[in-house]
């Protein structure tokens, strides 16, 4: 890789962060991946060689180091939590956000969702969500108290509640720029028992940053 030439840490430090995708791979290994795969499955996008030379990167800076089959930060590594969330406050706050017109992968909205399961708001039996929105295969997100399964078929307990309708509109109200009922009249659509239905949004905490409002509203407040 080659190097800016200069002395200051902001650029030495972009020597080794710059590069793309890497503060993603430092957000996934943040967010409880560990292994090559679940990494991947979060940065949909990135290849496997790439990854595989980020996580490299980041192994010889010191940021990450690999025990066995896993990898996790290091005290260098975690003190990046601090960037990512910075960076993510700015993205929220004054990036435009139209998820009706932005190029989106489904895998990192799903698996972000079953990270930020509220397990006390959960129905006391285990159940399936069946997410089948336009233009993607379904998906199934298993529900019970202390775990949250995302898988490609139901594995085998009751799927009482259906969710469908158009990407963007999952998007825009899960990265908060749309609440559940603005969501719903995008398209997102809800199916199942009333009980389920009104208590299903609930059920997640929504994007951990979903409360950042956007600088033109901030402005306005």
């Amino acid at each position: 890789m080659s190097s800016y030439g200069q002395f200051c840490a902001v650029a030495r430090a972009l020597e080794v962060l710059g590069g793309r995708w890497t503060l993603l791979v430092v957000r996934e290994v943040l967010c409880g991946s560990r292994r090559f795969n679940d990494i991947r499955r979060g940065i949909p996008r990135i290849s496997r060689t790439v990854l595989s030379e980020r996580l490299q990167v980041l192994t010889a800076a010191g940021a990450i180091r690999r025990v066995g089959a896993e990898y996790e930060l290091t005290e260098a590594g975690k003190e990046l939590a601090s960037l990512v969330h910075a960076s993510a406050i700015w993205g929220q706050r004054w990036l435009p956000r139209n998820a009706r017109t932005e190029d989106l992968d489904l895998e990192p909205v799903l698996i972000d969702m079953q990270r930020r399961v509220r397990d006390a708001a959960l129905p006391k039996e285990p159940l399936v969500l069946r997410i089948a929105l336009v233009k993607h295969k379904p998906r199934f997100l298993l529900l019970s108290a202390g775990q949250a399964a995302l898988c490609t078929h139901n594995p085998g307990f009751p799927e009482p509640i259906a969710l469908s309708g158009p990407l963007y509109a999952l998007v825009a109200w899960w990265r908060g720029d749309a609440s559940f009922a603005q969501a719903q009249r995008m398209g997102l659509a809800l199916a199942g028992p009333k009980k389920l239905l009104r208590e299903f949004p609930n059920w997640f905490e929504r994007y951990a940053f979903s409360e950042v409002a956007p600088a033109s509203k901030a402005a306005a407040a």
